[in-house]
């Protein structure tokens, strides 16, 4: 093939005369659409299938004379057939968060007789394996279950709201699994990653234990999320962080006004993308009482020359450091942290070289020379999302996250440093 654009995930027919794959034109966007192509063996009449789709796709694997593969859309997704002739149909109904474009091919797997075997989970069902067939969807295994039994898991429930300039952002809340509506919850903020990524129906063992601990949870998918097509996740170029920290406390708003939050124990946290988002909200208002901000982006400049994707994050800038370092300041939390006094806590894996310690380092020099309360927590021996070899210190992550904001929702000491320029 010769493209422009990567192109993964290669798949060759039963036949061996064809061979199938995904990727995307570059068109110069921070955000584009994964798509699915299909060629001859020796590379002529390249197309792509599903023109008509503006959702990203991956996965593919052939059966019979089609492909089959996944599809996200706003927070689901769902298996999909295709066509060599451009038409498609979902085959399953997007009650699950099934293998995604995060998730290796092997989670998908196609039969000589046509079935499939994949993994997916929902809201309150851990990931497992289905397999679908000609009686629809089937569960085979049941892993969790034993665990499931032995915990009282918190309902989720979907949000959508309308942001500042009309936009619809959707959005779930976990509640605690004793849950009274008569009564004020204090309320967690869990920003996604990416930014070109999204949240949805899957389960979250993470926020679950914050639902368990007493903790109303908020998840979104600002503007730049993916699964709700090319446009809605290419609005943030170049305007990164910008309109989705509006994206995110209009959630926030939406959440108080039903009457169960209470507005002075407002918690916020999220990694990477939602990292710098949770950065970018603390120089932006005062309403959080605590924030934890997980292996984030602080300063653009120092960014581009030092993470292992430079030349990504200079493309989402729109520009080189040196071509205009306006714009790199001005969305870079670490030159607003003269209006940070939300205490904040900074946790990064010492081997994260997506965005490197030292991004966290210069955060927490800043607080602390401002005397805003901090603390620097350096996770050894841990990539980028503290998911490597050391199950333990995911544990101890979250016992961080919960401890930071335990100490100031619970027993709120004084805050130190300048009042910010709040909302």
């Amino acid at each position: 093939t010769r493209g422009n654009g990567p192109e993964l995930n290669p798949s060759v027919s039963p036949d061996g005369k064809l061979i199938a794959w995904t990727g995307f034109v570059d068109k110069g966007n921070a955000a584009h659409i994964t798509s699915l192509w299909v060629a001859n063996l020796d590379g002529t009449n390249a197309r792509r299938l599903a023109q008509g789709l503006d959702r990203n796709i991956s996965t593919p694997e052939w059966s019979g004379n089609g492909l089959i593969a996944v599809v996200e859309d706003g927070g689901t997704s769902a298996v999909y057939s295709f066509g060599i002739d451009g038409n498609y149909k979902a085959l399953t109904d997007g009650k699950l968060r099934l293998a995604t474009a995060y998730a290796n091919a092997e989670q998908l797997t196609v039969s000589r007789d046509g079935r499939m075997a994949i993994t997916g989970s929902s809201a309150a069902q851990p990931k497992e394996v289905f397999v679908l067939g000609p009686g629809g969807l089937k569960k085979l295994t049941d892993t969790n279950g034993s665990l499931l039994a032995a915990h009282s898991i918190g309902a989720v429930e979907e949000i959508k709201y309308k942001s500042f300039d009309g936009k619809m952002v959707q959005g779930w809340i976990i509640k605690p699994p004793s849950f009274d509506p008569s009564k004020k919850y204090p309320l967690i903020l869990d920003i996604h990653g990416g930014p070109y990524a999204m949240y949805g129906i899957e389960f979250n063992h993470q926020m679950q234990i914050y639902a368990a601990k007493g903790y109303v949870v908020l998840y979104t998918n600002p503007r730049g999320s993916t699964g709700y097509g090319e446009e809605f996740a290419n609005i943030i170029h170049g305007n990164y962080p910008g309109d989705d920290y509006q994206d995110l406390m209009a959630g926030v708003d939406a959440m108080v006004a039903r009457g169960y939050i209470d507005p002075k124990k407002l918690c916020v946290t999220g990694g990477s993308g939602g990292g710098i988002l949770t950065a970018w909200i603390v120089t932006k208002t005062d309403r959080f009482a605590a924030a934890v901000s997980q292996y984030p982006v602080i300063n653009w400049f120092t960014q581009a020359g030092a993470s292992d994707i430079g030349l990504t994050t200079a493309r989402w800038m729109k520009a080189l450091p040196w071509e205009n370092a306006k714009s790199y300041m001005d969305h870079s939390p670490l030159f607003f942290a003269d209006k940070v006094k939300t205490p904040t806590m900074l946790i990064t894996g010492e081997e994260d070289w997506r965005t490197p310690i030292a991004q966290s380092e210069e955060f927490y020099f800043a607080l602390k020379a401002r005397k805003v309360d901090t603390v620097l927590v350096r996770v050894p021996r841990e990539p980028h999302g503290i998911r490597g070899a050391f199950p333990s210190h995911r544990i101890a992550k979250v016992e961080h996250i919960l401890g930071w904001f335990e100490k100031y929702v619970t027993s709120p000491a004084p805050r130190s440093g300048p009042s910010s320029t709040g909302r």
